[in-house]
């Protein structure tokens, strides 16, 4: 939990200070949701949060069973969300916005903000000035951010990033903040235990911090979490199933046995070395002298773990219906997954409008992240900036993720059908060249068609 209080800051007006308290209370109120959602993530479940106490014995809580179930349901859908850069309406690229996303490198940092705002429901990007870069884009997780949500203008109020943590405080506690809102970024900082606000003015009318969000409803104005409540306790049946399995397999492997009518002798060498007359290969024991009985020997039924793999399916069903992941993806093997190419096609298609849907809110997020890096390089305001740089889209590859041939045979017979598409740069990616790949190509291009005029100019002038 975050200790510091607005009241404590130094050098923060009145009204900001009203803010600041706002998002610490924001904040503080969802950091122990987050860190169960981490938990989840990570497949750091004990049995204590499972245990039914009926079946699991009480000495076993602590026990931890791996579960990568949270992580799937974050990851798979992540990889789909392929970012690939900004285009204008024209379908040219800002070379100035180019070179903002290398600096930054905004391809790579957005599949990591994409999992974060999966796993906790946002993400958020902050902006600043920077005289060797122009712009600095960087990304935080709820785990570091928050912010309050301005409904009339759709868009956050006010937030706040820690930058920085303090590595010598045992509890890492923070030792900058940058707090956003509309006409500045406040920049507070913990000074010999003193906190202390510097203003930063801009003229963008808004704050320098634009959400990630996924799965957002009019009630959760900053979205939901892909591991949510209904989630968690599929993943929770999952670890106490196999908690089950697992101890139900160790008396499968150690079945138990009783032997009747031994003397007091023979039982005082069995109980001594149990684990001998389990392993002997041969058990011998001479009639029971004071009641004439020959010993009995015998084994207790073995308990089947067929029951608890029945339960893992029909879990894995169940955490397929609630994520949209195709059954495969649980590491469960049944009758009911498919075979065919395009059975699997058929169960992924619910996955690839997740993704869909996921890309069209974040395309509109980084268009904002875009238009904010170029207002600040240019040191204006969006409104200013020129009609051309305001049609900025952030594109993307196809969630659906079809193979090299089904691309290239696309690209074919739109190139028979559609004159100069083979010259282009999208026919050259559908048909599986990289963006480097293609740079070597329209360069050596260039330069055989270089080597060509100049072998025609020579016979020219022979003539």
């Amino acid at each position: 939990m975050m200790q510091l209080a607005a009241a404590e800051v130094f050098g923060l007006p009145e009204y900001e200070r009203v803010l600041f308290q706002k998002c610490i209370d924001e904040y503080n109120r969802h950091i122990s949701k987050n860190k169960e959602k981490e938990s989840y993530y990570e497949g750091k479940i004990r049995l204590r949060e499972v245990n039914l106490g009926i079946a699991l014995p009480k000495m076993m809580r602590g026990l931890e069973i791996g579960c990568a179930w949270g992580s799937k349901a974050v990851d798979v859908l992540a990889a789909r969300s392929m970012f690939d850069g900004f285009v204008g309406a024209d379908g040219t690229e800002n070379e100035e916005l180019i070179q903002i996303v290398q600096d930054n490198r905004l391809v790579t940092e957005y599949a990591k903000a994409c999992r974060d705002e999966l796993k906790y429901g946002c993400s958020f990007a902050a902006l600043s000035g920077d005289d060797a870069i122009k712009c600095r884009i960087r990304f935080y997780s709820p785990k570091s951010a928050a912010a309050t949500w301005d409904g009339e203008k759709g868009r956050i109020s006010c937030g706040f990033v820690i930058v920085a943590f303090d590595e010598t405080d045992p509890f890492h506690a923070s030792k900058l903040i940058n707090f956003y809102t509309d006409e500045a970024v406040w920049v507070i900082r913990n000074e010999s235990y003193v906190w202390r606000a510097y203003p930063y003015p801009h003229r963008m009318g808004r704050p320098l911090m634009e959400p990630m969000i996924w799965n957002a409803t009019s009630n959760k104005p900053f979205g939901r979490s892909r591991i949510k409540e209904p989630v968690r306790r599929l993943i929770q049946g999952y670890v106490r199933t196999i908690a089950n399995a697992t101890i139900g397999l160790e008396f499968a492997t150690s079945p138990q046995k009783y032997l009747l009518g031994v003397t007091d002798d023979q039982y005082d060498a069995i109980v001594d070395d149990k684990f001998r007359q389990y392993v002997g290969s041969i058990i011998a024991a001479t009639t029971n002298p004071e009641t004439g009985e020959k010993p009995t020997f015998g084994q207790l039924a073995q308990g089947s773990i067929a029951p608890h793999v029945e339960m893992i399916r029909v879990l894995a069903t169940q955490f397929s219906a609630a994520t949209g992941l195709p059954v495969t993806d649980t590491g469960v093997v049944n009758d009911a997954n498919p075979t065919s190419g395009d059975a699997i096609e058929a169960q992924s298609k619910t996955l690839v409008g997740l993704a869909q849907d996921l890309n069209t809110g974040n395309g509109d997020s980084l268009r904002m992240i875009a238009l904010m890096a170029l207002a600040i390089a240019n040191r204006t305001t969006i409104e200013e900036l020129t009609d051309e740089q305001r049609q900025v889209v952030a594109h993307f590859r196809n969630p659906s993720m079809p193979s090299v041939a089904a691309t290239t045979d696309a690209a074919m017979k739109l190139a028979s059908a559609r004159e100069g598409f083979a010259s282009t740069d999208v026919f050259l990616e559908m048909v599986g060249f990289s963006p480097a790949d293609i740079r070597r190509i329209k360069a050596q291009e260039a330069r055989s068609r270089g080597l060509k005029l100049f072998e025609e100019m020579e016979n020219i002038g022979r003539e």
